[in-house]
């Protein structure tokens, strides 16, 4: 499997069936609210905030911004500001380190902020393509805040992209079990059904998530697919151009947009 491409923004995910690439949901450090939203105690949040923003969109001069804040004391908030630049850098590796490190060694802080902090390591190691390390920092993450259903997602998106299909669904199972009407754990189970050919079981999930949010670009995604699957051509074109409608943008209709292609290469 092709390691998943990366993304500004994820907010659903799923699975291409031509080419096998994933599209996972909320797997960066660098959605700006779940970052400058972290709640350090005694200081500017404001500042804090700045140099968020700066070592995102800016990553060169956020990084030596936050270098000079750490190496003035500014401590935890500081250290991570610079692991948030280093991310945005592409040094994944680094970031994960540096984040690890943070929640590690800080540990005046919260569970659930040094949570927050493995979550985001698993994030960078996920960006590496370490899926072991992601599982590990996402586990380690899991034990500070069991039922997290954010860090169930990302884990079990960590265990697809290694082929551990099983492990994913137990995960999903669990968001599942929490948040009945989640239809993002829904599209992901599905598709983890689809890869172990699990087909029935793979459409159901994918009909209770349209249930539960009929515009879900990933659902309409992976219900194509599973048409395409099946023989159902029409259907199958008729799901990826309501992606495409519904999301012209995004990476999920991108996919769409090749998995016609490819459908129409084919028919002729």
């Amino acid at each position: 499997m092709q390691p998943p491409p990366q993304v500004s923004a994820w907010r659903w995910a799923a699975f291409v069936l031509f080419g096998v690439a994933l599209l996972p949901d909320s797997m960066t450090i660098a959605a700006e609210q779940e970052s400058v939203t972290l709640d350090w105690t005694g200081i500017s949040r404001e500042y804090y905030a700045a140099c968020v923003e700066k070592a995102l969109h800016k990553p060169e001069d956020g990084f030596e911004q936050a270098i000079a804040w750490r190496d003035m004391g500014g401590g935890a908030p500081a250290k991570h500001c610079v692991a948030v630049a280093l991310f945005a850098l592409e040094q994944y590796e680094n970031a994960g380190l540096h984040l690890e490190r943070l929640a590690n060694e800080e540990q005046s802080l919260s569970p659930a902020l040094r949570s927050a902090l493995l979550g985001q390591a698993g994030d960078a190691w996920f960006s590496a393509d370490a899926y072991e390390r992601a599982d590990a920092a996402l586990g380690a993450a899991l034990k500070l805040t069991p039922n997290n259903t954010s860090l169930l997602l990302k884990r079990s998106l960590v265990a697809v992209a290694a082929e551990s299909y099983y492990d994913a669904i137990d995960d999903l199972n669990r968001v599942i079990e929490l948040e009945p009407g989640n239809a993002d754990a829904l599209v992901y189970r599905a598709t983890a059904y689809r890869y172990l050919d699990a087909l029935e079981l793979a459409d159901d999930d994918v009909e209770r998530a349209l249930a539960a949010q009929p515009d879900h670009p990933g659902a309409h995604l992976e219900r194509g697919n599973l048409r395409r699957l099946r023989g159902a051509d029409a259907g199958a074109r008729q799901d990826w151009l309501r992606v495409i409608a519904l999301a012209p943008e995004s990476e999920a209709a991108e996919a769409a947009r090749r998995n016609i292609e490819v459908l129409d290469i084919k028919g002729q």
